[in-house]
């Protein structure tokens, strides 16, 4: 159903006609229509101010000037800009803020220097100020310059406004007024989580990256997405002499120019002198020991003891034939000795080429990728109950949302952009959140209640809200009888699952639940999102399971503001599952099952495919345990490090040593790679052309802003080299080189067009409307229209439109506490790093600002063990141990132990067990039981 469209308001701008949108301002209507108006106190997606003047305009019949940023214009309105008194008074006000800023500006981009020179401003007449607040140097992603500060408060607006931080305020009074961070604190003191905002906001300079960059003209602007989260944020590189210098944010449908401090100072890891920049070839006689990551990473051990470089076609040709040979001496299929592990960090086009790769020229379905570590049980369940694995609303969605669901998720850190939408749903839109989150984290601080359940109880929780629900009368009768299946086994199954006893297991108060059952039920528009704290667990699937319930049975979902969103972790999560990265599913989840499914692909792909055979291969955990156990006996991994992501970590590295070939492709000699027969240098998400599918279906371009250093190829071509080499027929890369970027846009565009034959939801989306519309929504079924936005709208994809509830019990995990293992430890991510840190550790900035492993421990259990803050501490689990120094944090509960896993000096997926969920094959990484001593 469209929305009706309001008519356009017609008014005249210096007697040009005009048409405003309803609620558009003058300013804003004019810019529309290319025409220029002076401003310096407003920019696209802040609050207009009105505070700067510079953009003051004459309305016909009114006396004062108007500031045309914040006044919208009526109907038949006659505005001018063009006459003397408008001149005069735009003149006059650019001159006395030219007379507050330095003769030089910090910045090749000042905004106030271009609108003085627009205007004929010379030298300013009027005295420059007395007293400029010293520059503050002290953070390390930007640096503050107030002398350069024209006081248009567009950095407070965008810090307090946009990304709703409240960092950035005004301090003392006069000629001392000016802007500050905290109460006053220097920069590098301060609670900034550096999105850098405020420095895309600032018009002067005043604000700007450090280390001068401001001051260097690029060569090129290359416009690219973020490498980083699920969001998919748009991103513009400023390029000089073949390097990226900036990153900025630009105006994408999942993002609207926001940045977080990954995406905006989290680049200059594609520059590190760690980069791989050369094949590398094990050394004869030296053999694989788990012993050698630590020893390398502390300098102890130099990589040159273990390998040699080799020219590409001997590495190619050492890699393809260890290979060739365990395929051809070994069954194909279920049997098969061979395994692959792809990234949810590459492209589409990577992703499919790679399981396609395993498939056919491997001949098993032995290939998986990092979801089975992160989304693996949401998956799960989502197509076991609504046929699709795909978020049903997009973020932005949230927008329309007065009720909103975050459990098990912490998007302050791992989705910051995202977590500025749902804090502006909170702000703007008075929606009630609700953080379901045993963590205090800094989206509490927002929230209309906390859930601050015990670990391990999330069942217990959701079935106690479900029977609240059901045993109230506040389902949605019609939605559950037109649309819905299963509901009386649900309704049996939270019979007995009351508030007060599933308070004893929980935690959480009998009222509190009625309460939050209540509003979410009886919400206009309610929607979930939830993270890897649900699906993480072995009951991860039942989690989202009880999720999906709560949905169904209160017809939330289907509807603008409603639906199910489970955040994606890394930036092609979404995208590498579509592409059939999965050991049970081929492109766009079509199960290996089925023989009708097959015989498509056998027909597609040709030779090698059919010997792959009818069963699902193995997944992540049981592929490195299979290993372990002799079972596998080669590998090729490509830009995944299963040597830190993976759980129960010493004995994964001891499966992957085991191994009698391993091939790894990556960007750096990562801990996986330290393990390797053969190391392939690989290409960066900078330094080539992929789609990218993120957290919202979107599908966005990746392009190039660099080449590859040294001998480093593009990922595509290499797999392309492997395939041909074990008797693949592949042709994608014709005459382009592969060590180039520019010419590996058509190879790239080859295999996108070829994965557009077997996924349905990109037959709207050839690679040419990719490339002109830069984001286009999926499933998209014409190149003529958008892309659905909001799915479910009047059935699912199943078999009979019907969406299948499944009924859960709670039932305690193996990991529970006692008393030699007391308290609970969860890891997850911080702020400034991602996943295992290969790429974050290596970025200057991010490094800068959180530099080691912290274990975060209430206060009340540091004083029972006598520990202090910042105190080394060892922290052991029944699978292994760890040193860390303590972080004294009322964050986290009592009980309860927080330590990040990107840091390989405290390696957290050490303590971490790999029993697994029944359904979706994942580890529980979020609850093992450990204690801590000095």
């Amino acid at each position: 159903m469209s929305e009706r469209k309001e008519p356009m308001i017609n008014f005249t701008l210096d007697g040009q006609p005009l048409s405003a949108q309803p609620g558009q301002t003058i300013w804003q209507a004019a810019r529309d229509a290319k025409i220029s108006i002076p401003h310096l106190c407003h920019s696209d997606g802040l609050t207009p101010a009105g505070n700067c003047r510079a953009c003051v305009v004459e309305i016909a019949g009114e006396r004062a000037l108007a500031a045309s940023c914040c006044r919208t214009p009526r109907e038949g309105m006659a505005v001018t800009q063009n006459n003397e008194r408008v001149q005069r008074s735009q003149r006059l006000v650019l001159e006395l803020l030219a007379a507050k800023a330095p003769e030089v500006a910090h910045t090749r981009n000042s905004e106030l220097t271009q609108w003085r020179e627009a205007k004929g401003i010379q030298q300013p007449r009027f005295a420059r100020p007395v007293h400029t607040p010293a520059p503050d140097f002290s953070h390390p992603a930007f640096s503050v310059q107030l002398d350069a500060c024209i006081q248009c408060m567009r950095c407070v607006r965008a810090c307090r406004d946009e990304q709703v931080n409240d960092v950035l305020g005004i301090a003392g009074w006069g000629e001392h007024t000016r802007i500050a961070f905290d109460a006053d604190e220097t920069l590098g003191q301060s609670s900034c989580v550096a999105c850098g905002e405020c420095v895309q906001a600032c018009p002067t300079g005043a604000l700007a990256t450090a280390k001068g960059v401001a001051l260097i003209e690029e060569d090129e602007t290359v416009d690219s997405v973020c490498p980083y989260c699920g969001v998919g944020c748009q991103v513009a590189y400023r390029v000089s002499e073949g390097r990226v210098i900036e990153a900025l944010g630009r105006d994408g449908p999942a993002n609207h120019g926001r940045l977080c401090v990954k995406g905006r100072y989290g680049w200059d890891y594609v520059s590190s002198p760690e980069r791989l920049t050369a094949p590398l070839i094990r050394r004869a006689g030296v053999a694989k020991d788990p012993a050698q990551i630590d020893a390398v990473r502390r300098g102890e051990l130099p990589l040159s003891a273990l390998f040699r470089e080799a020219s590409w076609d001997e590495a190619l040709d050492f890699a393809a034939a260890g290979l060739k040979r365990l395929r051809d001496s070994h069954p194909q299929g279920a049997a098969s000795p061979l395994a692959g592990f792809g990234s949810a960090k590459g492209s589409n086009e990577e992703a499919y080429l790679f399981q396609k790769l395993v498939r056919q020229g491997f001949g098993t379905h032995n290939v998986d990728h990092c979801t089975r570590l992160c989304h693996a049980s949401s998956v799960a369940a989502l197509l076991e109950g609504i046929g699709s694995g795909s978020v049903s609303n997009p973020v932005a969605d949230v927008a329309r949302s007065d009720f909103v669901l975050l459990i098990g998720a912490n998007p302050s850190s791992n989705h910051p952009v995202a977590a500025s939408f749902i804090k502006n749903a909170v702000k703007r839109h008075h929606a009630k959140l609700v953080v379901a989150d045993p963590r205090r984290q800094p989206l509490v601080q927002h929230a209309w209640r906390h859930l601050a359940f015990r670990p391990d109880s999330d069942v217990a929780m959701l079935n106690a809200m479900l029977h609240v629900i059901i045993e109230e009368g506040l389902t949605d009768p019609d939605f559950i009888a037109a649309r819905v299946k299963g509901f009386d086994a649900v309704k049996a199954a939270v019979a007995d699952c009351t508030p007060e006893r599933m308070s004893d297991i929980c935690g959480l108060a009998p009222d509190t639940l009625r309460e939050v059952a209540r509003a979410y039920a009886t919400a206009r528009a309610a929607m979930i999102f939830w993270g890897m704290g649900i699906s993480q667990h072995v009951h991860g699937t039942d989690n989202v399971r009880a999720l999906i319930a709560l949905a169904m049975i209160t017809g939330q979902i289907g509807r603008p503001g409603t639906g199910l969103h489970p955040l994606r972790g890394q930036n092609n999560v979404q995208g590498a599952s579509d592409a059939g990265l999965i050991p049970m599913m081929l492109p766009n989840y079509q199960r290996v099952v089925r023989d009708e499914v097959r015989a498509h692909f056998s027909q597609l792909w040709g030779a090698g495919f059919d010997a792959a055979g009818d069963q699902p291969g193995l997944t992540v955990v049981e592929i490195v345990h299979a290993a372990y156990e002799g079972r596998i006996k080669g590998m090729y991994i490509e830009g995944e490090n299963p040597a830190m992501s993976d759980p129960d970590l010493d004995h994964a590295r001891a499966g992957l040593a085991r191994l009698e070939h391993l091939v790894v492709q990556d960007i750096f000699t990562t801990e996986t790679a330290i393990l390797a027969d053969v190391v392939l240098p690989a290409s960066s998400h900078l330094e080539k052309w992929g789609s990218y599918t993120n957290t919202d279906r979107l599908i966005q371009p990746g392009r190039p802003a660099m080449r590859p250093p040294g001998q480093a190829r593009q990922d595509l071509w290499t797999l392309e080299q492997i395939a041909r080499r074990i008797g693949l027929d592949w042709h994608y890369w014709r005459d382009e080189d592969g060590t180039g970027h520019a010419a590996a846009e058509a190879p790239v565009a080859r295999v996108y067009e070829e994965m557009r034959q077997v996924m349905a939801p990109l037959a709207g989306v050839p690679w040419a409307r990719l490339q002109r519309e830069g984001a286009v929504e999926t499933p998209a079924a014409r190149e003529d229209e958008p892309g659905d936005a909001v799915l479910f709208m009047q059935h699912f994809p199943t078999p009979d439109g019907l969406a299948q509830l499944m009924p859960t019990r709670f039932t305690p995990g193996p990991e529970q506490p006692d008393a030699d293992y007391p308290l609970v430890l969860a890891t997850g991510r911080v702020l400034e790093h991602w996943h295992g840190g290969a790429m974050t550790r290596r970025a200057s900035v991010l490094d800068a600002l959180s530099p080691q492993p912290l274990i975060s421990l209430h206060p009340e259990d540091a004083a029972t063990l006598r520990l202090q803050d910042g105190q080394v501490v060892t922290m052991s689990s029944r699978h292994g141990v760890v040193q860390a120094q303590l972080q004294i944090s009322p964050e986290v509960q009592p009980g309860q132990v927080f330590l990040p896993f990107c840091y390989w000096e405290a390696a957290a997926n050490t303590l971490t067990g790999s029993a697994l969920d029944p359904s979706g094959k994942i580890p529980g990484f979020k609850v093992t039981a450990v204690r801590l001593e000095a």
